[in-house]
């Protein structure tokens, strides 16, 4: 009996390039004590603390639910202390992110939004000097709110509110939430747009399928795809 060869199943033409994963942000510090004291405070977890002789030494902190990491220390980087500026970390609810750092003692902005394309001038924590709006947007659209805060050296971070990605930005045949806490602010806002639609749709009848329409919303909202109606 000869051996049969099959087909392949490797799809050499779908085949994607080498994965490159962004890691590490470079932080500018002039004291390297200080600067971990303010990230601990952050309560980002400690990764790295090593030295080597007394002419280098690198720190690496990672916000939660961050796949890239920040270093800084001695003789890490030749950039001036704090000039790293418009560094975003995204988060789900700009009002929770904000209540966070306060409660630690870490002072922040009050909500902003952007509103329209206008560019003025320079605002160094919120890149492109967009005017500052007080307040979160209004209507709490995908991208639009903001809050900032230093640390002791000036360097600049802003956080982002983001709630549905733009097509495009992520894979949409994957559904991945960074936290619990992100899953469970993404369900509170599937209840808020299911509750209208039952109301709308329904009659305010319950609906019995409420989880299919729940996954619907949640997969499409971070798709970035439409909403179900």
């Amino acid at each position: 009996m000869s051996a049969q060869v099959r087909p392949s199943t490797i799809a050499i033409a779908d085949a994607r390039p080498l994965d490159m994963k962004l890691e590490i942000a470079v932080i500018p510090v002039s004291d390297v004590d200080r600067a971990k004291q303010f990230y601990s405070n952050l309560g980002w977890r400690l990764d790295a603390d090593f030295a080597t002789g007394d002419d280098f030494r690198v720190i690496q902190f990672t916000p939660p639910g961050s796949a890239t990491s920040i270093i800084f220390g001695k003789n890490v980087t030749p950039a001036a202390p704090g000039s790293a500026q418009g560094l975003y970390l995204v988060v789900s609810d700009i009002n929770a992110a904000r209540k966070e750092l306060l409660d630690r003692g870490i002072a922040v902005s009050e909500s902003f939004h952007q509103e329209g394309d206008t560019y003025t001038g320079s605002d160094e924590p919120y890149l492109f000097g967009r005017i500052r709006v007080p307040g979160a947007d209004p209507e709490r659209r995908t991208y639009r709110s903001f809050a900032s805060f230093s640390d002791p050296d000036g360097n600049g971070w802003l956080f982002q509110e983001i709630t549905a990605r733009s097509p495009g930005r992520v894979d949409a045949n994957q559904t991945v939430f960074a936290s619990m806490a992100d899953l469970a602010t993404a369900l509170r806002r599937a209840e808020a747009a299911h509750g209208e639609y039952e109301k709308r749709a329904l009659a305010g009848v319950r609906d019995a399928n409420w989880s299919n329409w729940y996954a619907e919303y949640l997969v499409a909202e971070q798709a970035g795809k439409e909403l179900p109606l």
